[in-house]
């Protein structure tokens, strides 16, 4: 699931999470981006934190924080997208790949690679017609013209076409990248002949470019923001008179809105828990809490699972911290490996309801619903998808073998406590504070990242300067990765909802009979089908725009219908043959997928009555409101 065009690197991903069985790096002449990139991240971090202390201690706000703020964001994205790029960590669907003859491979890398160059190319003037327009609009508070943070568009796209060319010509053979040129040429000439006649189809268009276009991009391997970004700019060229600096336009407010500054924020803090070991530590207290009793271990991964989540943000890091941890006892429990990965994967998709999860500050800045509230109601959420599945753990672990399991002394467990307390704080830190509206989303994650160094510090051992720096560069890489497929998808959302399908869909969705329980089924199908292709974040960016101004139509609560959405995505997430997050978890747990597939059935089954409740009673996700 990246951009590589070699089909062996070891690299794996989950809703804009990377986890690498290997160490990347990235070409020797990128260092200085990378170390711009670095800076760009502390410094925002830096000046969120200036701005709560300012505000809260000293009482005297800083208006100008928030626009350099912005203004480092958008270069930061750009820049870290490029990054992404050198590191071949864009997200892309591989699932099809394997299915090509093998002396074919050369080609469809030759022509993703050559697709993702047409893209770059023909944004970049466009981009920097974009940027110079900016110079008339000047800041509010700093007062300069707003083409210094735009000026990021041109420059990373110049910048990530450099790179594509340089891994095209690097990787492939000439025969097949001149075939891939002369392939996509080719279909751009024939596309512009046929633009009369595609002007005359309406919003049939929305189907050939936004629909089979994209869907033949993503079979070829092309990552999943190009893809978007592709498939707009082809419909917007092709078949309306629409100038393709409108799109720009879109990309620059789908990436870089102020709130999703929290994102790259929480990567990191997830990368900085990770290495101070303070989510293992609450593994090994639940283990030492409830370890002893049957079905006992399942319980210690699902509350393990439920409260790292909490503080890392992350479905990967959050597998890859409980697994290690718990595996080897179930196993010897007599816990079979498939039913481990079944409950890894499903626990994990359980957690993605509890804060600070990425998915759903994404999901609060697109369909702009509270953040607050969010966290407050899917932490509720959650509760129900553990109660779902614990009670099937303990249904499967009805023969577990006990023989040997002994409670753990409590002078034992009282040290587990203390050694995990600093870090059982953080989450309840993250909620207390955006649920009680002391600190927005982004600038509680800045508080949680310097909580969590200087606790890491003291207590944990700490981070050296030479890791933070590593862990600062692939926040960036990552980070990139999942701007760009947002503001791709902000640009391709615009073209659905300016086209007037979206009021199609309304008049489409409003006549079914059943009102607003009929449209609860109609989404929880769309969306999980899309959380198998397409992973939660581009998902929710698509469709945000669309189905919830319906939602709202028919009377349906903004938290609620979050919840049921999300709930939904995570579960085609994890849903084999196609969901990436089943793949992820059979990794981790060093399980054939083909093994653990017939097992996974049962938890979803279990998910999906966990969400019928959830769809069915609106209490669960408003009563802590």
């Amino acid at each position: 699931m990246t951009m590589t065009a070699n089909a062996n690197d070891d690299v794996f991903v989950l809703d804009g999470e990377l986890l690498h069985t290997a160490p990347v790096t990235g070409s020797w002449f990128m260092r200085p981006i990378e170390a711009v990139a670095a800076v760009l991240l502390a410094m925002m971090i830096g000046l969120l934190l200036l701005g709560v202390t300012s505000r809260y201690a000293l009482h005297l706000p800083i208006v100008w924080i928030d626009e350099t703020a912005s203004l480092c964001f958008l270069w930061f994205a750009m820049l870290g997208a490029a990054i992404a790029i050198d590191r071949s960590e864009h997200l892309r669907l591989t699932l099809f790949l394997n299915m090509f003859p093998q002396r074919v491979l050369g080609y469809i890398n030759s022509l993703a690679l050559v697709l993702v160059a047409t893209f770059l190319a023909a944004i970049i003037k466009p981009a920097m017609e974009y940027a110079i327009e900016e110079w008339v609009v000047t800041s509010a508070a700093l007062n300069i013209p707003m083409s210094f943070r735009a000026a990021a568009l041109p420059v990373g796209a110049c910048l990530m076409l450099l790179l594509v060319l340089n891994n095209l010509f690097r990787r492939e053979n000439l025969r097949d990248i001149i075939a891939a040129f002369v392939t996509v040429a080719v279909a751009a000439g024939l596309l512009y002949l046929a633009s009369p006649m595609l002007e005359s189809l309406g919003n049939l268009n929305l189907a050939i470019f936004l629909g089979l276009f994209v869907a033949v991009f993503l079979v070829l391997g092309v990552p999943i923001a190009f893809c978007f970004g592709l498939g707009t700019l082809a419909y917007l060229t092709f078949t309306t008179w629409v100038p393709t600096i409108v799109m720009i336009g879109r990309m620059d407010e789908g990436m870089s809105g102020i709130i999703l500054l929290s994102v790259p924020v929480f990567v990191l803090l997830g990368c900085v828990l990770d290495a101070t070991g303070m989510g293992k530590a609450i593994v090994e207290l639940l283990s030492s809490m409830f370890g002893h009793i049957r079905a006992g271990m399942s319980y210690v991964l699902l509350g393990s699972l439920f409260l790292v989540s909490g503080i890392s943000g992350s479905k990967v890091s959050d597998m890859a911290t409980v697994a290690p941890a718990l595996f080897p006892e179930m196993k010897r429990r007599g816990h079979k490996p498939k039913e481990m990965i079944a409950l890894l994967a499903t626990g994990a998709a359980m957690a993605d309801t509890v804060p600070p999860s990425i998915v759903l500050i994404v999901l609060g800045s697109a369909a702009g619903v509270s953040i607050a509230g969010l966290f407050t109601s899917g932490f509720m959420i959650a509760m129900v998808l553990l109660l779902v599945l614990a009670v099937l753990a303990r249904w499967k672990a009805r023969d577990e073998n006990m023989e040997g399991a002994k409670r753990t002394p409590w002078p034992q467990v009282g040290k587990a406590a203390l050694i995990a307390a600093p870090a059982l704080v953080l989450p309840f830190l993250i909620r207390s504070l955006v649920g009680g509206g002391v600190a927005t989303a982004t600038e509680v994650s800045t508080i949680a990242v310097l909580y969590a160094m200087i606790v890491g510090a003291v207590l944990y051992g700490g981070i050296s300067l030479r890791k933070l720096y590593s862990m600062l560069v692939e926040t960036a890489a990552l980070s990139g990765a999942i701007l760009l497929i947002l503001g791709c998808a902000s640009a391709m959302a615009w073209g659905l909802t300016q086209s007037g399908f979206a009021f199609q869909l309304t008049a489409m969705i409003t006549d079914l009979p059943g009102g607003w329980m009929t449209y609860m089924v109609v989404s929880i199908l769309i969306f999980m089908i899309l959380g198998c292709v397409l992973e939660g974040l581009p998902a929710i960016v698509l469709l945000a725009p669309i189905m919830f101004p319906i939602a709202r139509t028919l009377g349906i609560n903004d938290i609620h219908y979050s919840m049921v959405v999300v709930v939904a995505m995570n579960i085609g997430l994890m849903a084999p043959p196609i969901g990436i997050g089943f793949y992820i978890a059979c990794k981790i747990g060093n399980v054939s997928p083909d093994e653990a597939m017939g097992a996974i059935w049962p938890y979803l089954a279990a998910m999906i009555i966990g969400l019928l409740l959830i769809a069915a009673i609106p209490g669960f996700s408003t009563i802590l409101l």
